[in-house]
């Protein structure tokens, strides 16, 4: 199979695009593979990096409000269309599969033009502005939350897959997630993440919640603080405690991420739609801070889906105290019982065949089923 990715910006829409790759390899050995995103976007480095060939357009988002910027925009979505439609023309990919992000515009909107099979994948509970945009071009949508496939309302055909990095941490090896963070395995771990950069308000909240932790030294906490804010957490928490207790782990960045996460017994972090389907892939129990400087207010509504079906607690940024969030610790790992009952709903909400789903869609549209 022939298979061009699109997607880009950050993590959330790149990775997903990585994760129907590697699937697509296993199932259909052979596939081959083009990436087209932006010169601009974090794509540019990740994707090279999982050997991948990678092709960019020059393209930019459009401004919510009266910018000239949006003419500039628009001028640019032309000749990415224009660009597109050669890179498609000279690699003749069977299925063209877009993750999200504005780069998939043109590189979608042109495949759909020259009439090559398209999937758009939507992470997030409320749809992206190019993915509503490209949604009556394509001929799939699949989406990542149950019962949000009505807010496609003039796509030919939408089902619902799951978001596939949930099919990459299921196999992940816990014991590896423990060896790396020096933890025994018979551990229970909170992770206490940011995003892959950092968040400047979790970290101030974990500095002002390390003095309470005594109490739990049963429990190991991670704290991963994002590189730039690493070195200013960790001394300012030393200045507070006098010393790094045995329990308290603080790391400025996670490489094996999947792997932390099959270790992990509670998680504290943002609301980005990619992670939370690795944390409901593995059944872990979550409290969500959803960032409030992204469109639409996304990740709050992916967090009060969780928050619904029992999987997590949300606290909003605003709302956000060092108290209040060792509380929540404190109830939710003190309670066997609600432990469960959260494991076990973020468990249902979990879409490990997730990747297997997007793959057959691609198959079924390629005539190759």
């Amino acid at each position: 199979m022939r298979v061009v990715l699109s997607g880009g910006g950050t993590g959330g829409h790149i990775y997903p695009a990585v994760a129907i790759a590697r699937q697509c390899e296993e199932e259909e050995p052979g596939s081959v593979f083009l990436y087209i995103g932006g010169n601009r976007g974090l794509e540019s480095k990740l994707i090279p990096e999982e050997n991948i060939p990678f092709e960019s357009i020059d393209i930019t988002g459009f401004r919510r409000k009266l910018s000239i910027d949006n003419v500039k925009t628009i001028f640019r979505f032309l000749k990415g269309v224009q660009t597109s439609k050669v890179l498609l023309t000279k690699f003749k990919p069977d299925v063209v599969v877009g993750t999200g992000g504005y780069v998939c515009g043109p590189v979608v909107y042109a495949a759909a033009k020259l009439r090559i099979p398209c999937i758009i994948h939507e992470q997030n509970a409320i749809p992206g502005l190019t993915n509503s945009f490209l949604s009556r071009y394509v001929n799939t949508v699949a989406v990542s939350f149950e019962n949000t496939e009505s807010l496609f309302s003039k796509a030919h055909n939408v089902i619902y897959t799951g978001n596939p990095r949930a099919t990459t941490v299921r196999s992940a090896n816990r014991n590896r997630g423990f060896a790396s963070l020096g933890i025994p395995m018979d551990s229970s771990v909170v992770l206490i993440v940011g995003g892959s950069r950092g968040a400047r308000v979790i970290n101030e909240t974990m500095i002002q919640m390390a003095p309470l932790l005594e109490p739990l030294k049963h429990l190991h906490f991670v704290y991963v603080t994002g590189e730039d804010y690493f070195d200013q957490t960790r001394e300012q928490i030393r200045s507070k405690l006098g010393s790094m207790p045995n329990h308290l782990h603080v790391l400025p960045y996670v490489h094996n991420m999947p792997e932390v996460l099959a270790a992990t017994s509670l998680i504290v972090n943002r609301a980005g739609a990619s992670f939370l389907a690795e944390i409901n892939s593995l059944g872990i129990p979550s409290i969500l801070i959803p960032s409030p400087n992204v469109t639409n207010n996304h990740q709050e509504a992916n967090a009060r889906m969780l928050e619904k079906e029992g999987a997590a607690q949300v606290i909003l940024e605003k709302d956000l105290t060092a108290d209040q969030l060792f509380q929540s610790i404190e109830s939710i790992m003190g309670s066997l019982d609600l432990h469960k009952e959260m494991s076990d709903s973020s468990s249902k909400l979990g879409k490990p065949d997730s990747a297997q789903l997007m793959v057959e869609e691609m198959r079924r549209l390629t005539g190759v089923l």
